[in-house]
């Protein structure tokens, strides 16, 4: 008994053995490469937090607030159109109404005037795919001539304002049950201002990423013809990268990530083999590396297997919707009159906020609602309109 353990030990310790290969191979790759090359990766569970979140942070802050500049020159080099601001919504319904939620917030970042300039440049770059595309202002300031950055767009963009200037502010409206109004006043008239087939409700620090208009396009075209997508709610373009990771309480994230591993078991099982020069087909093996597969991806991050998604509008992923956010938020005509029915009918509070509200919804009203991945915008609001954080932080 002795003499047939130490031969099987003598096997599977041999450097030649499968079990010394896959050991040495999950040492080195979890023990030493994966911490060196990933321990900068904001979303990965091998980023340093407390060397690098500080030093990223102020880099951060400081790159987005030349962002502001630039956006803030782009507009004062920018010759102020001469045809009417406001178009003529009786004769022309827009496919898409790209609608801009804004509200007073640190001047030095200018954030309305990022999301504005990027949203103006890439429709000029869109060219004739976009020509039935508008863009709306909403200025929800209490006083909206304290808003000097919206004065700046007048001269570009159509305009409404939530003018509250001089009334008594209500006891009863928190500062979350004012956002929900604030979002439902710029809903509401998005669709009395312009009918559009489909209304992006941005939030004004939500910069769209290049290929927000073809994808967009893509999904106009093929996806929604699809009844089960026709009829969602809303659509989110934006998660916060620091929940997307495969271990959730999400079932489709569950499924993908067991998908990755059915997917990548056997082609690494074949690069071992023929590394190896053993048979092809071993399921140990096989299992091992369908583990290390899905181990792999969700300590390096879910986020950055994603961005590879952005090779093309058809790789973009549609699935069912998460909680939380709402910096950008896609409606059809009919649905958004459905949320606007629906939100109405609520009150917001501390722990129930509109994108907590929209979310409770699908259970309480029967809807669906979906989330496109990865992210259309990238948030960029580190300064909250609702919370006073004087030295925030990108975690």
């Amino acid at each position: 008994m002795l003499h047939y353990a130490w031969q099987l030990y003598g096997r599977w310790c041999r450097w030649s053995s499968p079990f010394i290969h896959l050991l040495t191979l999950t040492v080195v790759t979890f023990g030493v490469l994966a911490p060196l090359i990933c321990h900068r990766l904001l979303y990965s569970y091998f980023y340093l937090r407390r060397w690098h979140l500080n030093p990223m942070s102020q880099e951060f802050l400081s790159q987005n607030q030349q962002e502001g500049q630039a956006a803030l020159h782009y507009f004062e080099k920018l010759q102020i159109p001469n045809i009417s601001k406001a178009s003529n919504s009786e004769t022309f319904r827009p496919l898409l109404l790209v609608t801009i939620i804004t509200v007073q917030r640190r001047d030095d970042f200018h954030y309305v005037l990022q999301v504005a300039s990027r949203f103006h440049h890439l429709l000029q770059q869109c060219g004739t795919n976009c020509q039935s595309h508008r863009v709306l202002v909403c200025n929800v300031e209490p006083d909206p001539s304290r808003h000097q950055d919206v004065k700046l767009l007048s001269s570009f963009f159509p305009m409404v304002s939530r003018d509250k200037t001089g009334e008594d502010p209500d006891p009863r409206v928190n500062h979350f049950e004012k956002e929900k109004q604030d979002y439902v006043f710029c809903l509401e008239q998005s669709l009395l201002a312009y009918n559009p087939e489909y209304v992006l409700v941005v939030e004004d620090d939500a910069v769209p990423e290049e290929e927000i208009f073809p994808v967009l396009q893509h999904l106009f075209l093929a996806r929604f013809s699809k009844p089960y997508l026709r009829d969602a709610l809303y659509f989110k373009l934006y998660h916060p990268e620091r929940l997307q990771q495969y271990v959730n309480p999400e079932p489709m994230r569950i499924l993908e990530w067991l998908g990755l591993g059915m997917f990548l078991g056997p082609v690494l099982n074949c690069v071992y083999s023929w590394a190896a020069g053993r048979p092809s087909l071993n399921w140990p093996i096989i299992l091992f590396f369908a583990a290390y597969s899905m181990a792999l991806s969700e300590l390096v991050g879910r986020h950055y297997l994603l961005e590879l998604r952005r090779l093309a509008p058809v790789l973009y992923n549609v699935v069912p919707v998460t909680e939380c956010c709402t910096p950008a938020m896609l409606f059809s005509a009919s649905s958004a009159r459905r949320a606007l029915g629906y939100l109405k009918g609520l009150q917001c509070r501390q722990g129930f906020a509109k994108d907590i509200a929209l979310y409770s919804l699908l259970r309480t009203k029967g809807e669906n609602a979906y989330v496109v991945e990865p992210n259309l915008v990238r948030h960029v609001g580190m300064y909250s309109s609702l919370w006073l954080n004087d030295n925030p932080k990108l975690l």
